[in-house]
């Protein structure tokens, strides 16, 4: 039977049971990944599938039309679905929306769980976009007494989200301890220069290359983490950029979450530390795969 999984299933999620799934199927064997690209001017459709052994498979697409936010419409939109590990039946539409924040939210979330520091309280949002708002509920859940400032280049998106606004982005920088980024930049918005010891930056929003979020500085200061270099050191310009400039190599990435937990962690209060969320389709896999789960069983936990 095809499970239908709507937004409503929202109400049966929470962040630990999420992170628990995350650090679950990377015990897994490796997932087998392939991404397909197209594009018409600034407009993306991103073709993801992924393959787990002993979990299942999973194929999402999703569209891309950053126009849409002069039209009041979400920018990214798709279809997610489950197929069988062992039939490869489709066993559950998921709602894609639903799919794309816990998975964002989520990745960032384990590596800041991982990395930042646990006295962090200070949490700088750089964009004020749907990312920007699940980052309030996702860092919340981990880091008690959290307090958010927000930064948009677009002061009105910042001012909607209810939260204090900075209006020098460098100062805003300087003063916190965790510092997110989900824009769609695509030249660098952060400088190294500003970084302080002891902070953690999630980066999200750049996903293809030519899109950055932080200088080579920045990439130089910290150690660096992604959540899989199969989708990152080779696809995304945070990566490719200051690879190609000889900023960093690809032995200064230390680990991503198939590597042992002990190597992705915080050694010290005083270092940077930066994580890049490339959000591959294995990651689709593993969260979608907790949703349905999560709705298929709501009736037991109710």
């Amino acid at each position: 039977m095809i499970n239908i999984v709507p937004k409503e299933a929202e109400a049966h999620l929470d962040w630990p049971g999420l992170l628990a799934a995350l650090e679950a199927g990377h015990r897994l064997p490796r997932a087998e990944i392939a991404d397909l690209f197209l594009h018409r001017g600034a407009d993306t459709v991103l073709d993801r599938a992924a393959w787990i052994d002993g979990l299942g498979a999973l194929v999402k697409v999703a569209t891309v039309h950053p126009g849409n936010t002069a039209l009041g419409k979400p920018t990214i939109n798709g279809a997610v679905t489950l197929y069988d590990d062992v039939t490869g039946e489709l066993t559950a539409l998921v709602d894609f929306h639903l799919v794309t924040k816990w998975k964002t939210a989520g990745d960032s979330l384990l590596s800041a769980t991982r990395l930042a520091r646990k006295d962090a309280k200070k949490i700088l949002l750089v964009g004020a976009g749907t990312v920007a708002r699940s980052m309030v509920e996702a860092y919340s859940s981990a880091f008690p007494g959290a307090r958010f400032t927000v930064w948009s280049r677009n002061r009105s998106s910042a001012l909607a989200m209810g939260l204090p606004v900075a209006d020098d982005l460098e100062t805003a920088v300087r003063k916190a301890d965790i510092i997110c980024t989900a824009t769609m930049a695509t030249e660098p918005l952060i400088r190294g220069d500003w970084l302080q010891p002891g902070q953690h930056l999630d980066l999200i929003g750049a996903f293809k290359a030519g899109m950055r979020e932080v200088d080579d500085t920045a990439m130089r200061r910290a150690r660096l983490f992604v959540d899989s270099r199969a989708t990152t050191l080779h696809h995304i310009g945070e990566l490719i950029e200051p690879l190609a400039s000889g900023a960093i190599t690809e032995s200064d990435v230390i680990a991503d979450f198939y590597d042992d937990p002990a190597l992705y962690a915080r050694r010290s209060d005083d270092e940077i530390t930066i994580a890049k969320n490339g959000g591959g389709a294995h990651l689709d896999l593993m969260t979608a795969t907790y949703i349905a789960n999560r709705w298929r069983n709501r009736s037991q936990a109710e």
